[in-house]
């Protein structure tokens, strides 16, 4: 693979087949949905017209490891997505999930940071096999996001960390407290 910091372009033919302009090959969505883990963007366009298809095609994604019986999104969190594109008005839930995978991806930062750096037991045989097991955990249940390309923030006290932690539980709750007020 190219280069992790650009976009990797993917072509719709009009037989709807998916080509990847970096390897010259025909991709599939498992393909697609497998560069996005390992941190790369992503977009997809109609070789004929020029149309943006990306977002089409990620949710499609997500709609195919549903419909396998991997729940990716509650159906609570479902609902009000419908909810919020059928009032008609200005939403704020576009806005609220993005702020909410932003303080996510922050927060795993952090939480993988704290692993390495302020661990006792780092000096411990098998830390190494034990840290790998948990960073896979974290990937697995979250997907590699990329903290925006930003350099690494310089090691924080271990109780200023905690004070980042109340503060992001803080946002979050503010953040859900008005959604709800919304309904």
């Amino acid at each position: 693979m190219a280069e992790t910091g650009k976009s990797l372009l993917i072509k719709r033919y009009a037989s709807r087949r998916l080509y990847n302009t970096e390897t010259s090959d025909y991709v599939t969505l498992e393909d697609i949905a497998g560069f996005i883990r390992d941190g790369r963007e992503v977009q997809i366009v109609d070789l004929k017209s020029g149309d943006d298809l990306t977002r089409q095609y990620l949710l499609q994604i997500i709609a195919e490891h549903e419909s396998r019986g991997e729940s990716v999104l509650p159906v609570d969190v479902l609902n009000d997505l419908v909810r919020s594109y059928m009032t008609g008005k200005v939403s704020v839930v576009p806005e609220f999930l993005q702020q909410s995978f932003a303080m996510l991806r922050d927060g795993q930062s952090k939480v993988m940071e704290n692993m390495t750096s302020m661990n006792p037991l780092a000096k411990m045989p098998g830390f190494d096999a034990m840290q790998a097991q948990q960073e896979a955990f974290m990937k697995a249940m979250t997907g590699t996001w990329p903290a925006g390309g930003a350099a690494p923030e310089p090691e924080k006290p271990a109780a200023q960390s905690g004070e980042d932690l109340e503060a992001i539980k803080r946002q979050l709750a503010e953040l859900q407290d008005k959604l709800s007020k919304l309904k």
